[in-house]
């Protein structure tokens, strides 16, 4: 977002919100922390499940490409957890110093990075179990669509989303 979309942005909410420039920082933070708080369960859940793996009597029986596999997963994995709960560290060492707008920009970035990995590691999961549960083509072939679905969840809505004009609601219709 440049600033001319954030002076957009915040002459909407003035007019249709009716809320303080502080109001609308408060508001993104309590936003992001809520999105924050459901992702951070799953991808912590993804990466210690990852982490126990070479752990398991199995494991020995990876082949080399897919003992790479696991390594980029798990680093995409653990990469998207450290981005995901980078914020409220970062709130942590930012207490009280009125800080609210590079807390919910900072955040915005590594909530949007951290999805973003989290959605490798999720293709890099599908990747690895079908390679060694199928075949190698099996995996590639349930990767590539676990990667279209990566993309028509999450990126394309995004992006048209983003895209689309004229969608601003009216005061009545905001809650």
């Amino acid at each position: 977002m440049d600033s001319t979309d954030d002076r957009d942005d915040a002459a909407w909410n003035r007019q249709v919100r009716h809320e303080t420039e502080t109001q609308r920082l408060d508001r993104n933070w309590s936003n992001l922390l809520q999105e924050l708080r459901v992702v951070q369960t799953g991808v912590q859940l993804l990466t210690g499940f990852l982490l126990t793996l070479p752990f398991q009597q199995r494991f020995q029986d990876l082949s080399d490409t897919q003992e790479v596999i696991y390594l980029v997963t798990v680093t995409c994995s653990v990469t998207a957890t450290m981005m995901l709960v980078a914020p409220v560290g970062l709130h942590r060492l930012l207490f009280r110093q009125h800080a609210l707008p590079t807390l919910v920009a900072t955040g915005q970035r590594l909530a949007i990075g951290g999805i973003t990995v989290l959605g490798f590691a999720l293709v890099g999961v599908v990747l690895l179990i079908f390679s060694f549960v199928v075949n190698m083509l099996a995996g590639v072939i349930a990767a590539a669509v676990a990667l279209l679905m990566f993309f028509g969840f999450w990126i394309l809505p995004a992006l048209v989303g983003r895209r689309s004009t004229g969608n601003a609601p009216t005061p009545h219709e905001t809650t």
